[in-house]
């Protein structure tokens, strides 16, 4: 996971790196501003991608297989709101990779409770993306970069976001009942239903002022909650 993420972060700094230095929102980023050195960011990637390939190997034949899908997946995402509008959900498959690769690389297959899993853990990304780029509709629309806000503009973009965190709630409770999840686990998913409530209740169309405590802060809670309580009820009730 730390390979992998550090590979995919670092090499979407380096693709991104003349639109960030363009927009105004991202023009003091690390690579744009001058305090980090091209040549260190492109071995990092390197070194990182490097570290996961050699985990999976370590674990079992089929992870190491699929790693290079994995890897690809991750770093190719950083070109794609430049021809596709579909990037929010490219991500979303990028970050769903994660419960599913960890129950291959823990069991050695897949089932259908990692898939379900996976599938709202890409609804939730490719939701709360869309809500992330509202805030550059103006500066995609002038650099031609593609994304929902842009497409649809920032209101139907908001109803969009709003459906795709209602399917990955439909799909949290499929999961829910397929893992035989007990009272925590149920706390857990109720408890993120009411954090995407309220994630879309403080962003409007004519006020994304409160866009960061909706990205940032919810989601963080959403990501603690789902694992402590999930993790929780498999530990202490099975």
């Amino acid at each position: 996971m730390v390979g992998a993420r550090s590979a995919a972060m670092t090499f979407n700094r380096i693709a991104d790196r003349k639109i960030d230095t363009a927009n105004p929102r991202t023009s003091n980023r690390a690579l744009p501003a001058g305090l980090l050195d091209l040549r260190f960011a492109v071995v990092f990637t390197i070194v990182s991608a490097a570290v996961f390939l050699l985990a999976a190997w370590q674990l079992n034949r089929l992870t190491l297989i699929l790693s290079p899908v994995a890897l690809a997946s991750v770093l190719l995402y950083s070109y794609t709101k430049r021809f596709t509008l579909l990037s929010h959900l490219i991500l979303g498959w990028c970050l769903a990779i994660a419960p599913s690769g960890a129950w291959i690389a823990i069991q050695g297959k897949l089932t259908l409770t990692p898939i379900l899993l996976s599938i709202a853990v890409m609804l939730w990304t490719a939701g709360f993306d869309v809500l992330y780029a509202c805030q550059d509709f103006d500066f995609d629309r002038r650099s031609g970069l593609h994304s929902i806000p842009r497409e649809f503009g920032i209101g139907r973009a908001l109803w969009i976001a709003r459906g795709m965190h209602a399917f990955m709630f439909v799909v949290l409770i499929l999961f829910f009942r397929d893992a035989h999840l007990g009272w925590l686990g149920l706390v857990g998913v109720i408890a993120t239903g009411a954090l995407l409530v309220y994630q879309h209740s403080i962003v409007r169309a004519d006020d994304l002022s409160r866009l960061n405590a909706a990205f940032f802060t919810t989601n963080a809670f959403v990501s603690i909650i789902l694992f402590v309580t999930m993790a929780g009820d498999a530990l202490l009730f099975r």
